[in-house]
């Protein structure tokens, strides 16, 4: 699993509650974040190289925890890798349009995520009539980051950029960050009662488990490979980050939402 830096965490977690046996190696460009301010050409780069360096660890599947990689670079890693690739728009895609009723949805992300359309795309694929409401909420990575998730500041943020979806007739919202699900709180109770919030990183998870399910044993952390007679063992989680900032632990296991453990630097590309 890759991202640009930590927000893909969201999608460990919830990946390591559904198929705890699974081994799990994690990369985060921190030396290189954000994707979501660079050019589509140089996310792109980016990305082949950090899935490189994944299948140089001998993983068997790729999934691209990075609404900004997904959005522009899945089809290139999906001609370029020799194992699966799943990325982040489709799964949560999927689930919006399940969770609509009226068939009019909103997604927020990054200025580059909203920006590309992946997800409008990627919902009108799933369902011509659904109308798709999309807003680049910037702010929200690093309040995510600096743990700002219910204080006046966060609940500021979220009203100036989320009041008035629901009086537009929304009954559902997208969070199409892997950073926001740490502000699912404040987002709620600003959209109010009326709007299903879908997180896209516990979708990407379910999506994850559901595919390891129909590869079946085989290689290395396969589902069920650390099975002994007295039932399933803890897999394995390796993060790798290019680098290692001060303070990045505390809010890596902010996003975990357990210690951090076993950590390395990586170099990643030229």
């Amino acid at each position: 699993m890759f991202d640009s830096g930590i927000g893909g965490l969201t999608v460990v977690r919830a990946l390591r509650e559904l198929v705890p046996e699974e081994d799990i190696v994690y990369l985060g460009d921190t030396a290189r974040l954000p994707y979501g301010t660079k050019s589509a050409e140089v996310v792109g780069r980016f990305a082949l190289e950090d899935a490189e360096f994944l299948l140089e660890q001998g993983v068997r599947l790729v999934v691209v925890a990075c609404h900004s990689a997904s959005s522009v670079a899945l089809a290139e890693l999906e001609r370029h890798c020799p194992v699966p690739v799943v990325g982040v728009i489709e799964p949560g895609a999927r689930a919006v349009v399940a969770a609509t009723r009226s068939r009019r949805v909103a997604v927020i992300g990054t200025a580059l995520t909203i920006a590309a359309g992946a997800y409008e795309r990627a919902i009108r694929a799933a369902a011509e009539d659904v109308r798709v409401v999309a807003k680049a909420t910037p702010l929200f990575v690093p309040l995510a980051e600096e743990g700002w998730l219910e204080n006046e500041v966060a609940e500021a943020a979220a009203r100036r950029y989320l009041e008035g979806l629901a009086g537009g007739g929304i009954d559902a919202l997208l969070l199409g960050c892997t950073h926001f699900p740490l502000l699912s709180g404040v987002i709620s109770r600003v959209v109010g009662k009326g709007v299903a919030v879908v997180d896209s990183s516990a979708e990407t998870a379910r999506a994850v488990a559901e595919l390891l399910g129909e590869m079946g044993p085989g290689g290395r952390g396969f589902k069920g490979s650390r099975r002994t007679a007295g039932g399933a063992s803890q897999g394995r989680c390796r993060f790798y980050l290019t680098d290692l900032a001060p303070g990045f632990r505390s809010v890596a296991e902010r996003f975990l939402g357990s210690g951090l453990e076993d950590v390395a630097r990586a170099t990643v590309g030229g």
